[in-house]
């Protein structure tokens, strides 16, 4: 008589199949698992791997000036030149300035950063989780050899705006819409980055916390950017604007990862820089019209309408209704698609840029509902890329055509988290957090 009973390998395949979709109570155990895998994998990297000396240094001169007295952004500089972010970049770092005797100790440098590595990983891990990633998505999130680099061998202050970015996601998701915007703004101020994804914010809480709500976040944002920066402000107020959120930068062609394959009299043409602009501009109102405002199920014209009027676009009665539909997927993908597509037509990319993609691609790949091949594939593709140095033609075309195809790839993902969810109203402790 045949034997009826699976066999141990189909049996085996099952259980791999299932944990690795999150139909299995094994599931839950794999993202502590790889976590407690990549903090070892981190103090392998501080004990065996080199230090590199990039950036370090001249943050912990230009904090020393600080440190002194010295208020004029014109004036503080460091071995690299000028200081060029904004002031919570000077407060995070005087603190690392004090725990890493004078920024001389390298090793608790590394340190302090493998910690700030792992909670953000936690983070990222926790956002994943609760927008229902499957776990075979996961080991991605520790196996870049990049990413490691950037944290724990340089020590960037990319580092502590992608930390808040995520925060920023996270408090989102729960519905702490103050909580998020503060951790947003905090890491706006370390480093400028983070607008690229300013456009996410706005749609997600004048959508998540109604118009009155978003706009007093908004003050919130605005003060608390004020505040900090308002040492800065007396001592010359000119010098700290034109410093810290320097839009005119002149960019270097030897240090770009991304276009490199344009060649450096393309690269440096006034054209070329307007058309990346325009593109971007044009992709963000494609994805704004189209995507991000779905639940507001308005046209665009009647939501911008009341908006210049400084009148709210929704009813009493339609705020519960569309707050509802801010799940923790849109929010997640709604964030992270901004921050790909900026990545995607910025002018230029140098390599601690990949911090804030690293994390952002495989959510994205996953939620556009590619084949785990596919994912895995752009991923691998994407790794190898970063991983080049200096940056060629043939990595820079990888890096640019990675975040393309993730960028349209987004537009399906985007479409996905507009699935039907239940109208029903929020609760006051929602609106009120």
């Amino acid at each position: 008589m045949a034997d009826t009973q699976p066999g141990l390998v189909s049996q085996a395949m099952k259980l791999v199949s299932d944990v690795a979709n999150r139909h299995h109570v094994l599931s839950k155990l794999v993202p502590p698992a790889l976590f407690l895998l990549d903090g070892i994998l981190c103090a392998l990297i501080i004990w065996k791997v080199p230090y590199t000396e990039i950036d370090w240094k001249a943050y912990m001169e230009q904090v020393s000036q600080y440190v002194s007295g010295e208020r004029d952004y014109t004036l503080i500089k460091g071995g690299t030149g000028p200081l060029v972010y904004p002031a919570a970049h000077v407060y995070t770092y005087t603190g690392l300035y004090h725990l890493t005797d004078q920024g001389k100790d390298i090793f608790m440098a590394q340190q302090l950063f493998a910690v700030l590595y792992m909670v953000t990983l936690a983070v990222v891990m926790a956002c994943y989780w609760k927008a229902k990633v499957p776990p075979y998505v996961f080991p991605l999130l520790i196996a870049s050899k990049r990413l490691h680099s950037i944290f724990v061998l340089r020590c960037f202050n990319d580092c502590f705006a992608v930390f808040f970015l995520w925060l920023a996601i996270y408090c989102f998701q729960y519905r702490a819409w103050t909580l998020g915007s503060i951790a947003y703004i905090w890491g706006l101020g370390i480093k400028m980055s983070l607008l690229l994804v300013l456009p996410a914010v706005g749609v997600i809480l004048l959508q998540g916390r109604g118009f009155s709500g978003s706009l007093k976040l908004a003050a919130i944002m605005v003060q608390i950017q004020v505040a900090i920066a308002n040492p800065f402000l007396r001592g010359n107020a000119s010098g700290y604007l034109s410093r810290a959120f320097e839009l005119s930068r002149q960019f270097l062609f030897k240090w770009t990862v991304n276009w490199r394959f344009v060649g450096e009299e393309v690269f440096l043409s006034r054209p070329f820089a307007l058309g990346l602009l325009g593109l971007h501009a044009a992709v963000l109102a494609g994805f704004l019209a189209q995507k991000w405002l779905k639940p507001a199920r308005k046209p665009l014209f009647a939501i911008i309408s009341p908006i210049l009027r400084f009148q709210s676009p929704f009813s009493p009665q339609e705020e519960p209704m569309v707050a509802s539909q801010i799940t923790p997927q849109f929010v997640t993908t709604t964030m992270l698609s901004a921050n790909v597509i900026g990545l995607l037509f910025a002018r230029s990319l140098h390599y601690q840029f990949y911090s804030y993609l690293a994390w952002s691609t495989p959510y994205l790949l996953w939620r556009s509902g590619a084949h785990p091949v596919v994912q895995y594939v752009l991923w691998a593709a994407q790794e190898w890329a970063w991983n080049i140095f200096p940056s060629t033609p043939a990595s820079s075309g990888v890096v640019v055509g990675v975040l393309a195809i993730t960028v349209v790839l987004s537009w399906g993902g985007a479409t996905n988290d507009l699935e039907a969810v239940s109208a029903k109203q929020v609760s006051p402790a929602d609106k009120a957090a």
